[in-house]
C-alpha cells in the first residue's frame, strides 16, 4: 500500500518518518539515509549507562509506544535497564493487525530510522542483541530488513548483533510475549503469567520489545532533540504518527499525521471520503466503531477516550453508508475467533459464542433472547483471557451495537437491511486458524 502522493505539499512541515519518502519516491538505501539525517549518534550513548542521556531526552520528548498501547518509551527502557543481567531488544515488526500497512511500508522505505532506533536503544540500555521480528509469509520484507542489516555490517556501522527473523503469521503471534515465547523456542503465542518480558524475556534476560515506528520515532529524538519533537502534535501528546487508511476513500494509504489532527483531515488527506460515510473504525479490527458525527475528535488518547475509543496502532477505515456495518463487524469477528491462541476459556468458548449470536444478527436470524445474550456474552471476556485478545473483540462488538443501534433494530424486527445483502466492503482475511505457531 503507498502513501497517497497529494501528501508532498503537507508533507515538507509535517513528516518526520516518511520526509525521505515524500522529497524522492524511493526507497532509502544507507547512502541515501545517512546523506539525509547523518550518522546515528551512538557515541552519546554508549559507554554511558549511568547517565543514560538517551532515556532522559525521550522521558522529555514524551515519545509514547506507537504499537497501540501507548506506554512512555521512557519508561520502558528504565525499567529494562534497571533489570537483573545483559538486556536483550526485540524489534516488533509483526503487524498481524489486517487493517495496518504502517510498519511494513516504514520498513520498505526507511529501513534504517528503524534500524538505528533499535541500534540507539539497545546501547542506551547495555544490550548487546537486537532481534528483528517480521512476518513469515512476506517474504519480500524479510530479504529487505536482512538487505539493510547487511548494508550497516559492510559499513561497520554498529556495535550490537542485529539478527532477522521471520515468525509464523497469525492475529496474536505480534503480541510482545508471543515473540519472547518464540525466540526462546516456543510456540509464537502469548504468556499470560510473570515474569514480564522486561524482568526475564530472551533466553532469561530482562528484555525491551518495541514497536518498528516507535524506534524510527526514538532514532530522530535521539538526532533532533525533545524541543524538535515536540514541534508537531499537542502539549501533552506530542510528535506525529503513522495512520493507515482505507475504506471509501479515494487515496488508500499509510500517513504520516501530526496528533491531534481531527479525523476528518485526516480522512481529507488520504483524498476524502467517495461516498457518504456512516461511521470509522478506529484502531483496527480490535478497535472501536464511531460514528461519522464524530469525525471532528481529534486523534490524541485524550480526546478520543471520551468516546470510548484509541488511536491503537494507527487504523482508521472508512465505512460508506450503503455498507452494513453489523454485517461488516461480523466478518471482523469470525476472525478474531478463528485466530485466538485458543489457550484459555474466554477464547476457545466465549468468542466463537459472540462471533456466531454476531453472524446471526448480521443475517436477520436472532431468536427473542439473541441481544441480551449477546450483550452478556460480550460483557464477560474482558480481563478474563490469558491475553489482551478476548478484550479487544469485546470493544468491538460493543462498539458496534451502539454505533449502528438502528441497524440492530431493524435486523431484529424485519431481517437483514437492504445493504446486508450486497457485496462486503472491509478487506478481512478468511477466517482460518493460523497452519503453525512455529
Amino acid at each position: 500500500m503507498n502513501a497517497p502522493a497529494e501528501q508532498a505539499t503537507w508533507a515538507a512541515t509535517e513528516t518526520r518518518l516518511l520526509s525521505g519518502w515524500y522529497a524522492t519516491g524511493r526507497p532509502a538505501d544507507l547512502t541515501d539515509h545517512l546523506r539525509r539525517h547523518g550518522s546515528p549518534p551512538v557515541t552519546s550513548a554508549r559507554g554511558n549507562h549511568r547517565s543514560r542521556p538517551l532515556i532522559r531526552a525521550l522521558e522529555a520528548a514524551g515519545l509514547t509506544g506507537r504499537g497501540g498501547a501507548g506506554f512512555p518509551t521512557a519508561e520502558k527502557l528504565r525499567a529494562v535497564a534497571a533489570g537483573r543481567g545483559r538486556p536483550v531488544v526485540v524489534v516488533n515488526a509483526m503487524e498481524s493487525e489486517p487493517a495496518s500497512h504502517k510498519d511494513r511500508f516504514l520498513l520498505a522505505v526507511a529501513p534504517h530510522l528503524v534500524l538505528d532506533g533499535a541500534v540507539l536503544a539497545a546501547e542506551a540500555i547495555g544490550a548487546d542483541t537486537v532481534h528483528l521480528c517480521v512476518p513469515r509469509g512476506s517474504s519480500a520484507q524479510y530479504w529487505q530488513l536482512r538487505r539493510a542489516v547487511d548494508e550497516r555490517r559492510a559499513a561497520c556501522l554498529d556495535e550490537v548483533d542485529l539478527r532477522p527473523h521471520a515468525l509464523p503469521h497469525a492475529y496474536v503471534s505480534s503480541e510482545s510475549t508471543s515473540l519472547v515465547r518464540w525466540l526462546n523456542g516456543g510456540e509464537a503465542r502469548p504468556l499470560g503469567t510473570p515474569p514480564r518480558s522486561h524482568e526475564r524475556g530472551v533466553g532469561r534476560r530482562p528484555t525491551l520489545v518495541h514497536n518498528a515506528e516507535t524506534l524510527a520515532h526514538l532514532a530522530l529524538v535521539a538526532r533532533y532533540g525533545p524541543g524538535w519533537f515536540r514541534q508537531a502534535g499537542t502539549p501533552d501528546e506530542p510528535g506525529t504518527m503513522l495512520v493507515t487508511v482505507s475504506g471509501a476513500v479515494a487515496a488508500p494509504g499509510v500517513l504520516e499525521v501530526a496528533l491531534g489532527t481531527p479525523l476528518a483531515t485526516v480522512l481529507d488527506r488520504a483524498g476524502g471520503a467517495v461516498e457518504p460515510l456512516r461511521a470509522v473504525l478506529l484502531g483496527g479490527f480490535a478497535g472501536t466503531w464511531l460514528t461519522a458525527e464524530h469525525l471532528g475528535t481529534p486523534l490524541t488518547r485524550y480526546d478520543l477516550a471520551r468516546l470510548g475509543a484509541a488511536p491503537g496502532a494507527g487504523v482508521l477505515v472508512a465505512l460508506p453508508r450503503a455498507a452494513c456495518g453489523l454485517t461488516e463487524t461480523a466478518r471482523i469477528l469470525a476472525y478474531l475467533a478463528a485466530h485466538s491462541a485458543g489457550q484459555c476459556g474466554p477464547c476457545r468458548f466465549g468468542l466463537p459464542a459472540v462471533a456466531d449470536d454476531f453472524a446471526a444478527l448480521a443475517a436477520g436470524q436472532a431468536d427473542a433472547f439473541l441481544l441480551s445474550r449477546l450483550r452478556r456474552r460480550t460483557g464477560l471476556l474482558p480481563d478474563r483471557g490469558a491475553c489482551r485478545h478476548p478484550d479487544g473483540a469485546a470493544r468491538l462488538a460493543a462498539s458496534a451495537l451502539e454505533c449502528f443501534a438502528d441497524d440492530v433494530d431493524h435486523h431484529l424486527t424485519h431481517g437483514t437491511c437492504p445493504a446486508a445483502r450486497r457485496p462486503p466492503r472491509l478487506s478481512v482475511p478468511a477466517a482460518t486458524p493460523p497452519e503453525t505457531w512455529r
